[in-house]
């Protein structure tokens, strides 16, 4: 049974959380200040934190860092906020997913099922990684399939190798164009929507609905192994 922390100053919100996770087998504590939730954190160590950023004590992004000095587990943002610029400072503050309120609570599981799955793939190593049927090999720099090789260009290696070295996790799309292109290049969206549709093309086995390579509209891209 996984362990969640939900973090809210809304008791109503927190109640009916509690109430729902629990009902899909989750064990859940509620914290309603930052304060709490850094002191639980550090008593109870979670599967998983979700958080709210508008707290009472604390700054949500505040938060988020004194969870991760302590420890590497998934938290998943669930706020009023939905401007974009916020939801990059909170993925580049260390979290994990961002999920706007008003929500709901089937695509919250979902995304909670998601964020777990990544530390227990990481602890059991099974071979090279893969994207659906083909096997990537970062350092011999191949993709191999069912039809043999598969090509790749230097991009878009980068950008692969980027978005492979954090499975499960959002990279924020201003980050993966700083590191590609430069930091010139930060506004440039249009850059990684083509080069993520030709990779697609040649890894996902329907390109139209990606499994692995996914796109988090306006914020960034996340590998799902």
């Amino acid at each position: 049974m996984s362990h969640i922390l939900v973090v809210d100053d809304e008791p109503a919100l927190l109640r009916t959380l509690r109430i729902s996770l629990q009902a899909r087998h989750y064990s859940v504590l509620t914290a309603s200040t930052g304060q709490e939730a850094l002191d639980s954190v550090g008593l109870v160590p979670p599967d998983v934190v979700v958080l709210d950023l508008g707290l009472p004590d604390l700054d949500g992004m505040d938060v988020i860092r004194g969870v991760r000095s302590t420890l590497d587990v998934p938290i998943v943002v669930l706020s009023g906020r939905a401007d974009t610029a916020e939801k990059i400072r909170a993925l580049d503050a260390g979290a994990d997913d961002y999920v706007t309120k008003p929500f709901v609570m089937d695509e919250l599981v979902a995304r909670l099922r998601a964020v777990l799955r990544r530390p227990v793939a990481a602890a059991v190593p099974a071979g090279l990684p893969r994207i659906g049927p083909y096997e990537v090999d970062l350092a011999a720099g191949t993709v191999t399939g069912p039809d043999g090789p598969v090509r790749l260009t230097p991009t878009e290696w980068k950008i692969l190798a980027l978005l492979m070295a954090n499975p499960g996790r959002l990279v924020p799309g201003r980050q993966i164009l700083a590191e590609v292109w430069g930091p010139e290049a930060e506004g440039h969206g249009n850059y990684l929507r083509v080069y993520l549709a030709a990779m697609r093309r040649k890894l996902e086995t329907v390109p139209a609905r990606p499994r692995h390579l996914i796109t988090e509209p306006g914020i960034g891209y996340r590998y799902q192994p």
